[in-house]
């Protein structure tokens, strides 16, 4: 599964086996795998498996491959690197003598103190918003965060803040299901007047 969409949408998927048999490199697994390559192995049999036939047998190994190109009948011969282990072992040994030993400081590294500012320019912004989402909710009786958005040329994070401070000072309901509106629970001079009249 994971073969397949991966070539459908242009990952570069490799597969790697050490047991070339029917049951492992199965017909859903070449079919969605275009591009082999194979190692020498011990019998014929194995190099059908992968390349669909002969060769693979008669390769000398240390990085001898037969390489089958999606594009191409032919196998192409190739040499690839092969590193012993060996020369894996000199390899390492010689950069742990050549290495410098990094020393590190005993001291803790102090990070710079970033100072609050304490000046009101932001704050009486934020009031004067405040103060517009307020009355823009009472004269239209909506309070979402998409609405102040609208209506005030503001993104996303300053309107929800806005609608959470109207919140928590009582001004708008909490929120509905299914993302309805709040409700608007301060209600405007007129609507007030009126309220107070009926009740006379």
């Amino acid at each position: 599964r994971l073969a397949q969409m991966s070539r459908a949408t242009g990952i570069h998927l490799i597969l790697a086996t050490q047991r070339p048999s029917v049951d492992v490199v199965t017909g859903l697994i070449k079919a969605n795998f275009p591009a082999r390559i194979s190692f020498a192995v011990t019998t014929q049999t194995d190099s059908r498996v992968i390349l669909d036939g002969g060769g693979a047998e008669k390769l000398l190994g240390r990085g001898d491959m037969l390489y089958m190109a999606p594009d191409s009948p032919k196998l192409l011969r190739l040499q690839g690197c092969f590193v012993s282990d060996d020369e894996l072992r000199k390899l390492v040994r010689h950069w742990r003598d050549v290495a410098v030993e990094e020393q590190l400081a005993d001291e803790p590294i102090e990070l710079p103190t970033v100072v609050a500012d304490k000046g009101n320019g932001s704050k009486g912004k934020e009031d004067d918003l405040l103060d517009e989402a307020v009355r823009l909710v009472k004269q239209y009786d909506r309070a979402s965060t998409s609405f102040l958005q609208r209506r005030m040329g503001i993104g996303y994070n300053r309107a929800a803040k806005l609608i959470d401070i109207m919140e928590a000072r009582g001004i708008v309901g909490p929120v509905k299901e299914g993302g309805l509106a709040r409700e608007v629970l301060l209600k405007s001079a007129e609507e007030e007047e009126l309220a107070d009249e009926a009740q006379d």
